[in-house]
């Protein structure tokens, strides 16, 4: 049975706008997946580690008939094949970041996935593109949705749409 994902995208190295192009399309390869959504990008100023360049980032919606641990594998795959990502520092520079934020109405809470993303709701960059594509969505754990996740958030981020 299929599921809608949401998955957000960050990149601040090399280039950023193919960073981002290419993942989507790596995401789109997936078995039993087909990307169905898909928000401007933006350009957003970094948070916790600030001392590095901005982000563009985006978020997409997947259809999927992987399981949320599959499907975490596979981003995960892309991130360190595709991407050669490394992960030395917590918020630090990548040139690819994947992160699975919602998987249907599920809540997973397991030592190496959270579902919803725990911090999804305190980010303006993953807020502002997210609500392009669901606005009504309701998060499963704080039971408001997107909208009034946005509205009510309080971030000196910048995130300006490209």
């Amino acid at each position: 049975m299929e599921k809608i994902a949401y998955i957000a995208l960050g990149s601040n190295m090399g280039d950023r706008e193919l960073n981002l192009l290419r993942a989507i399309a790596e995401i789109g390869k997936l078995p039993t997946c087909r990307v169905t959504g898909l928000s401007p990008f933006y350009e957003t100023s970094p948070v916790g580690f600030t001392d590095q360049s901005p982000f563009y980032n985006a978020v997409l919606r997947l259809s999927t008939g992987l399981s949320p641990h599959e499907l975490l594998y596979h981003l995960q795959q892309i991130e360190s094949s595709v991407f050669r990502r490394v992960r030395s520092a917590p918020d630090g520079p990548r040139t690819m970041d994947l992160d699975l934020l919602l998987y249907g109405e599920e809540v997973v809470d397991t030592p190496d996935l959270i579902v919803p993303h725990p911090r999804m709701a305190e980010r303006r960059f993953v807020l502002e593109p997210l609500c392009v594509l669901a606005p009504g969505l309701k998060h499963p754990r704080l039971e408001k949705t997107i909208v009034e996740l946005l509205a009510g958030l309080k971030s000196d981020e910048t995130v300006t749409e490209i």
